[in-house]
């Protein structure tokens, strides 16, 4: 017969081991990446999870980032929303005017107990998405901005120097004759029309695209894309279009994939083309600055913000901001930032990461993959800081259409631009009579 304190133990140690081990505290995160960037993201909380065992972040694709968006919005009022959300940066205002339904990423880092210091981050992103009050309200996790990017062995076949690729806007109508008298089909187009060749385009030189500085400065904004330059340019590119030198191939980043394929030889893309263009174009490619006017005083200035950014959305338990928090200081660190940014193309999320790529020889081993750093991190001005306007993805789809109008020759340059004002600041009325008090 077992003696009492033996049998004591015996039953101690049975209950230890069939109680339940603690659960880990599941982050859901929403986001809006496919292909090779959504590989990224699932990497990216794989490579947390197995760093510790408290939390367990479960990445979702929500479709485009629209689609996430409204499904996300939908999900919060159902009382089902993620703890993570990835919006586009057109989507800043109105996560921005979404009282309640937000904790300012800066509160969420506070109270979880996490290191977090605003200044590591790069300045031109951290402040797109900070506060008047100086508190920064989202996680600037991908971030980019429009690049060229070129096809080298077109360039070869054309006759061309595939080092040399345009700077300005009037080569870029040259290299593109070039390529077309040697064969290519689509010599140049473009992704994102708005952002690449309205919004971009002001800052690039230095010029509003809306006024109260671009919105920073009050709900009353207002379009301003419909001055002398920018007509001028919209014209150039229909004048173009006419020629067969620019291809429109559809909104969003329908274009990007017809510059992978090696279909069209240049293109105005973001930054974060890089990685799709690695993995899966069969030619050499190049990354240059985006193309300016020499004759405008200032240009080039810099270029704005594009990618997503992360908004944590209330509503949760404490413990599971504490994981919120967690995650973010692990995509925080100077490795995991630094090979986040060499693998997609996006900026680096932190100073310390891109002076970590710098110094591994990265840029010069892949020459260009700098451009969009150097385009960001100049000096700006109250004219290039940003563009941070409400109903923005309607004012985006206002601007598709007409500048499509504008492509089909339906409309002039001056026509469809002015169209694009007068409807887009409607939106913007109804915002700013959305939001008052």
């Amino acid at each position: 017969m077992k003696s009492r304190p033996l049998v004591l133990a015996s039953i101690v140690l049975t209950a230890a081991l069939s109680a339940p081990a603690q659960a880990q505290v599941e982050i859901q995160w929403w986001h809006s990446m496919g292909g090779a960037l959504g590989e990224w993201v699932n990497d990216l909380a794989k490579e947390f999870n197995a760093g510790q065992t408290a939390y367990k972040v479960t990445p979702t694709f929500k479709g485009t980032y629209d689609e996430s968006m409204t499904a996300a919005i939908a999900a919060f009022r159902s009382g089902n929303a993620p703890h993570i959300l990835q919006v586009f940066e057109v989507g800043t205002a109105t996560m921005m005017a979404s009282k309640g339904a937000i904790i300012p990423v800066a509160k969420v880092m506070a109270d979880g107990g996490q290191k977090f210091d605003p200044k590591i981050y790069v300045p031109a992103v951290a402040g797109y998405y900070t506060a008047p009050n100086g508190q920064m309200l989202s996680f600037p996790f991908n971030s980019s901005t429009p690049v060229f990017h070129f096809n080298k062995d077109a360039f070869k076949a054309a006759g061309l120097d595939p080092e040399q690729p345009p700077k300005t806007w009037p080569e870029v109508a040259l290299v593109a004759a070039k390529l077309k008298a040697s064969g290519h089909k689509c010599p140049f187009t473009t992704s994102w029309g708005s952002w690449t060749q309205l919004e971009s385009f002001s800052a690039w030189h230095n010029t509003l695209f809306a006024t109260k500085n671009n919105g920073f400065g009050g709900l009353d904004t207002r379009l301003a894309f419909n001055t002398p330059l920018h007509v001028r340019h919209i014209e150039n590119l229909a004048n173009m279009s006419k020629q067969g030198l620019f291809i429109y191939k559809g909104r969003g980043n329908a274009a990007d994939a017809t510059f992978v394929s090696g279909e069209c030889a240049m293109v105005t893309a973001s930054s974060a083309l890089y990685g799709n263009i690695k993995r899966n174009a069969k030619f050499a490619a190049g990354i240059s600055t985006l193309p300016f006017y020499p004759d405008v005083p200032g240009a080039p200035q810099n270029t704005v913000i594009g990618g997503a950014s992360l908004w944590v959305m209330s509503g949760k338990k404490a413990d599971d901001y504490k994981g919120v928090a967690a995650f973010f200081a692990h995509l925080s660190k100077t490795d995991v930032a630094a090979a986040s940014h060499q693998r997609t193309g996006y900026l680096p999320v932190t100073l310390p990461s891109f002076e970590a790529t710098d110094k591994s020889g990265f840029y010069k081993q892949n020459p260009g993959t700098d451009v969009s750093v150097t385009q960001m991190i100049r000096k700006t001005t109250e004219k290039s800081r940003g563009i941070r306007l409400g109903n923005f993805v309607q004012v985006r789809t206002i601007i598709d259409e007409e500048m499509e109008n504008i492509w089909s020759g339906k409309k002039t340059a001056s026509e469809g631009l002015d169209a694009a004002v007068k409807r887009g600041n409607e939106q913007l009325e109804r915002f700013e009579q959305a939001n008052k008090g």
